[in-house]
Parts: C-alpha cells; structure tokens; sequence
C-alpha cells in the first residue's frame, strides 16, 4: 500500500510538473488530481489546447482512477429492421428515402426473428435494435417484436431505438413520451442506446438534421426513461461543421440530465464519416482530433461512469490507442450486424470481432479484459493477459 501511494504520489507530481508552465492548465490538472469539476469554458480550453500527451494524462488519470486498467466488452449483435427513413439528415449514408425504397430494406416481424433466433447458440447477451423510421414500424409493432424476443430468449437484453424513433412513433399513435415508455417496457425495453442526440444546439442540429426530435426532446425522452427504471446510453455527433463551443455545449446538457437522474451509462462519441451523404465534401478529422475528443469527454464528464470507443466507427487501431485517452469500453462483437458506419466509409467495412479478438486488442494495449452483460455486471474477467487469437 505504501509503495503503491508512492507512485501514486510521483504521478501526480509528473503531471502537475507537465502543466507548470500553463497557468490556466495547471488549474485544470489540479481540478482533475482533487477530482473537482472542470467548467465549460476549461473544457473549451483543452479542445483548444495543443498538447495532446498531457490531455491523454489527464484523462488517463481519471480513468485509472475509476477503473484501473479494467477495459469492458459485450457480446451482442445488432438488428436494423430499415434503412428507409422518413427523415433525411445530410450526414447520414445509410438511410434511403421513401421514393427511392427499392434501394433499401424493410424486415418483416418474421424477418427479424429469424436474425435472432439465429444466434440461439451463441452466447450473446445483447441485441441492440435500431433504423431508420417508417409508419408501418409503430408502437403496435415494437410491442410485438421485443414481447416475441422475449418469449423466445428471456434473458436476451433488448437495448432498441433512439427518441429520433420514440418521437415518431409516439406522436403518430397520440401518446406522451412517458405512456410510450412504460408500454414498451412492459413489453420487454430493457434500455436505450445513444443514438439520435448528433449535437443538441439548434444552430448545428437544424442543418444536419431538421425535422426530427429535437435537442430538448432527446433529453426529454431520456430524463422520462431514466424515471421509469430504463437506463440509456448518450452520444455526440462529431467532426462536421460544429465547433469546439458546439461539443461542450452538448456535454453540458448531458452532465446537468445527469446530476438529476445518474440513468446514463456510457458516453460515445460518434466521429463524423463522409462517404455517401451531403457532407461529403466535407474532411474527416484526424485521429490526433478523435484522441483529444475522448480525453476531453472523459475529463469534462465526471458524472458518466464510462466512455466508450465504439470501434466499428473509428477502426481498431483508434480503439486500442483510445484505451490511453479515458476509453474504458470499446463495445461488443457486433458479427457483422450493422452497416450504418460501412456505409459511410468507416475503416470497418465488415464490422466483426470474435471475443479473443477483443480480449487480444484489449491485452495488447496493456487493458484488464471484462466481458460485460449491457448494465456493467462482469460475466467473465479474462484477466491482464493477451489472449492467443487463432
């Protein structure tokens, strides 16, 4: 214990010493060392900064702080009964528009029961269910689907749709966010992922994404939730036209839902990908951008207990260098059940890891590998070790 406090103490000192020279820096590393918040105008500092090996330290520090060197993952697989939409959000490259339908595909209930009962033999914990919004998938269907899910696999953890998909389908059958809720819950909603959030200010979010749920609605939808027992999942849209005081702006809102309700699990910022949509014209930012987005998060969002690297999106080399910049999730073995990422040119074209595959990224990196259930309860601990990917 006394050696362990020693090193403790000289990392510390390490960091504050990198920070000295930046007055307004070492007030941030003191903040984090004494575990305090940072403001929003702080956070706006370290975007801002040019010094990524100190953000990295910074947000390393906290994480190591929460969970050592302990990296999560889940085994789960994802269904997508559309890729037809009624919106049309210009950075999106998987959704096709109702004229173009043809173009596209709409499961049937038979369809998506077949996707889950083809993993009966396979020990996943998770299906994670999202799409794109169509009419004829209401509130009825939703019903339907995840009570057949439940009856077939009753453990099986229904994480599905977006408030983008609540929104919707609840004001198309006039009811309130909350009535909504509790049905589907009653017929087998276990959570909600993150999708839909992108960026909440409107001055962003009208040009990306007009039409659907708002900023304000999204966190309706999720404060509504986290009252009745459903706990969620937040995202961010990153890396197309906002800026800095866009992002902090965003994670402001998600850290004041929290401080009130603690129904958010993770944070998963979502890096913007240009292949096949109306931003194309637009850059991707760099991986230097995509670590500083992470440690920034980490560090501006101490009320989430994990961030997560959700590695289809960003590629696996980015997911493993992320385990040094506050990243403690790198998400599931997908097996190739999700094109929304594919579709926009992501480094993943065929998004699919076995469980060693992930242990073995996880252990290369110097990560503890977990295998989690959807809530963080820990279902095998596969130890510090590398595994030996065949």
């Amino acid at each position: 214990m006394i050696e362990t406090k020693h090193n403790n103490m000289n990392a510390n000192d390490l960091l504050l010493s990198k920070t000295h020279h930046d007055k307004q820096l070492y007030r941030i590393a003191k903040k984090v060392l004494g575990q305090e918040r940072i403001t929003e105008q702080e956070a706006l500092y370290l975007y801002q900064l040019d010094d990524l090996p100190t953000l990295g330290m910074l947000a390393n520090h906290i994480r190591q702080r929460l969970h050592q060197n302990r990296t999560y993952f889940n085994r789960n697989f994802h269904l997508e009964p559309t890729n037809v939409c009624v919106y049309s959000c210009a950075f999106c490259s998987y959704s096709r528009k109702i004229k173009k339908r043809e173009d596209g595909w709409e499961l049937t209930m038979e369809e998506m029961m077949e996707v889950v009962k083809s993993y009966d033999e396979q020990p996943v914990t998770e299906v994670h269910i999202v799409g794109g919004v169509l009419p004829q998938y209401d509130v009825a269907f939703y019903e339907a689907l995840f009570s057949k899910i439940k009856a077939h696999r009753p453990e099986l953890h229904i994480k599905a749709l977006t408030p983008v998909e609540f929104h919707y389908i609840f004001k198309k059958d006039k009811l309130s966010y909350r009535e909504g809720l509790m049905r589907l819950k009653a017929a087998g909603l276990d959570s909600i992922p993150g999708g839909g959030a992108e960026i909440f200010h409107p001055e962003i979010r009208d040009q990306i994404a007009g039409g659907k749920c708002s900023g304000d609605q999204w966190l309706e939808l999720h404060q509504i939730a986290h009252e009745l027992g459903i706990p969620s999942n937040a995202t961010m849209l990153y890396g197309h036209i906002e800026q800095y005081e866009h992002r902090v702006d965003h994670m402001r809102q998600l850290r004041e839902l929290q401080d009130k309700t603690g129904g958010f699990r993770t944070f998963i910022p979502l890096k913007f990908r240009n292949k096949n949509n109306e931003l194309s014209h637009l850059p991707e930012v760099s991986v230097i951008e995509d670590l500083k987005n992470y440690a920034v998060a980490r560090i501006y969002l101490d009320n989430f207990p994990h961030l997560k690297a959700y590695w289809p999106m960003i590629g696996r080399d980015t997911a493993q260098l992320s385990l040094a910049f506050g990243v403690n999730d790198i998400d599931g073995t997908i097996d190739d059940t999700t094109k929304i990422y594919s579709m926009a040119g992501s480094e993943e074209q065929n998004p699919a890891m076995s469980t060693l595959e992930l242990v073995d990224l996880i252990g290369r990196a110097g990560g503890h590998a977990l295998e989690r259930d959807t809530l963080y309860e820990v279902l095998h601990d596969y130890g510090a070790q590398k595994a030996a990917v065949s």
